[in-house]
């Protein structure tokens, strides 16, 4: 998401995996991460005119000049909230269209809480643990070590759904339109308040309640720096720091490993850290939006040995696989660097998977 021209080819193939998956008898676990959230929630700093471009249709421009018309008049109709905005809105027709390009409209409709890929997203949760292992977008924080995974999914999802049920309050007071994004809606309640303070406004207790309680979304689990979706620890810390800290989350959760995305690794290779036990694999897979990345996979096969798959080649990360976190730590220690792994641990032919690679030899 918000990493090249193709989000919604992305999101469609993804839906038909699960379905064909499923058909198949088995199963693809989807999981939110941050940029999945925000674009729900309207915020769309990495949103390009060409990912815009991609929602758009043949009746685009009549429905972006009719979103126009809709600002002008809700512009007209709330002018005392206007004066305490922080920063002006678009003045100029010329400006709103460039804010808001064909396929604008579109896209916000389609990650509503009924769009195509609003609704398909809702449904997923944030963190998955299959096998003993933990799947995530950003980490799990050592605080919430105690936190359970079912708590950490439902935080989120009613987060999500809060956010949805105070939008639609707000559009029903007439204070938005559907399609503000999200600085425009905390800089819209923001004047807002400031506009009823000094009566320039009819009050409203409820929604004065309403607004404030929005507009503490920088407290929010799903939108925190060290909530699930966005903590880079895992990348940040340094051996000494970090292998105690990842022991006694595996221990927490009586897992053997942690996988995460979110940060991407220098050279595009998948980093194993804190002997093997926990795996950053976002590896920058489009080369034309970060230089050095490569698309890659990380293949756990059913003998646990870990492999790093890429185009040309995989690499053995964990040959015989961790065990879950008793209170003991595995002995085996694999260095961090991608390439020292595969010089020590054997670099396979590209078209090799784990039953070939584990198969006995004949």
């Amino acid at each position: 998401m918000d990493r090249g021209p193709k989000p919604r080819e992305v999101m469609n193939l993804m839906m038909a995996l699960e379905k064909e998956s499923a058909q198949a008898g088995g199963r693809v676990v989807g999981l939110l991460g941050n940029h999945e959230v925000m674009n729900i929630m309207g915020d769309l700093r990495y949103v390009t005119a060409a990912n815009y471009a991609s929602f758009a249709d043949s009746n685009s421009e009549n429905r972006q000049k009719a979103a126009y018309e809709e600002y002008v008049k809700w512009r007209n109709s709330h002018a005392s909230v206007l004066a305490e905005l922080p920063h002006p809105m678009e003045l100029t027709e010329a400006e709103w269209m460039a804010r808001h390009p064909a396929g604008y409209v579109e896209q916000r409709e389609a990650f509503g809480p009924k769009g195509e890929y609003g609704h398909w997203l809702r449904g997923h949760f944030a963190v998955a643990e299959v096998e003993g292992i933990i799947f995530l977008h950003g980490g799990i924080h050592p605080d919430l070590g105690k936190t359970k995974i079912d708590v950490m999914n439902n935080r989120i999802r009613d987060e999500i759904k809060a956010f949805d049920d105070a939008k639609q309050y707000f559009q029903n007071e007439k204070l938005l339109l559907p399609f503000f994004n999200s600085l425009e809606i905390s800089n819209v309640l923001q004047a807002e308040v400031i506009a009823e303070l000094k009566s320039r406004v009819p009050a409203s207790n409820e929604r004065q309640t309403k607004i404030q309680e929005f507009l503490k979304q920088a407290d929010w689990f799903s939108l925190r720096v060290d909530g699930p979706l966005w903590f880079r620890g895992y990348d940040q810390w340094n051996d000494e720091e970090g292998g105690p800290k990842a022991n006694k989350l595996l221990q927490d959760y009586k897992a053997a490993h942690i996988v995460v995305g979110h940060t991407v690794q220098k050279g595009g290779r998948i980093r194993p850290r804190f002997g093997n036990k926990i795996f950053l694999i976002d590896t920058g897979m489009l080369s034309s939006y970060y230089a050095g990345g490569m698309p890659s996979a990380l293949e756990i096969c059913a003998d646990n040995r870990i492999i790093a798959v890429y185009l040309d080649q995989q690499v053995v990360l964990d040959p015989a696989g961790s065990a879950p976190q008793n209170g003991a730590s595995p002995q085996r220690v694999v260095p961090e660097d991608a390439h020292a792994v595969s010089e020590k641990s054997g670099v396979l032919p590209a078209d090799r998977i784990c039953s070939a690679a584990t198969a006995a030899p004949q």
